[in-house]
């Protein structure tokens, strides 16, 4: 069910028809690869509204309502992160005794899904500009393959020894602040209730 290699090829797929229409769009043959598409897209729009956010001819009505978009696309971010984790928890029958895991599953898509597009827009920089440019950007692609090999590894690395009782994770909720009107300051306060 879960192979780091599909995962990253999946969302490389998405990033790619995500920028090119004309390419093929990653398609899920299951539902976990649905959750980490969608998670994966939650991550891509994120990723284009910041680039936005950081617009220095943005007005400032402009910067309000991509930070708004910015908020609701990391909640929901987070949120996709915890339903990865809340679906191999019900294929994992665990071992109570192993020891447990600092990084969930989902959190460790998450990174590879960052990484899918820090690894694409690298890419984008090769035809640019100097050669110096150009080098450096290649130096950093690098190292960027590097990372999401290494990461890629850790996570079938830590589902083997999951599945085998050597090792064991939890759910670790995000309860985010910001968004909830109830735990916010700046919400609340405003708030007639």
């Amino acid at each position: 069910m879960l192979d780091a290699s599909h995962i990253a090829a999946l969302q490389d797929q998405f990033t790619a028809h995500g920028h090119d229409p004309s390419l093929p769009a990653a398609s899920a043959s299951s539902s976990f690869d649905q959750l980490v598409l969608d998670q994966h897209q939650a991550n891509f729009d994120l990723w284009h509204c910041e680039d936005q956010a950081r617009d220095p001819l943005a007005s400032d009505h402009s910067i309000v309502l991509v930070k708004h978009r910015i908020d609701r696309l990391n909640q929901n971010r987070n949120d996709l992160a915890e339903q990865i984790d809340m679906a191999l928890l019900a294929l994992a029958d665990q071992n109570g005794a192993a020891p447990l895991h600092s990084e969930s599953p989902g959190l460790i898509i998450d990174r590879l899904s960052i990484l899918a597009l820090k690894i694409y827009h690298t890419r984008e920089q090769l035809d640019r500009s100097t050669p110096e440019h150009r080098m450096r950007n290649q130096s950093r692609l690098v190292v960027l393959n590097e990372q999401r090999t290494d990461l890629a590894a850790c996570l079938d690395n830590l589902w083997a020894d999951v599945l085998s009782g050597r090792r064991r994770f939890k759910l670790y909720r995000q309860l985010k602040m910001y968004n909830d009107p109830t735990l916010n300051p700046v919400l609340y306060t405003r708030s007639p209730n």
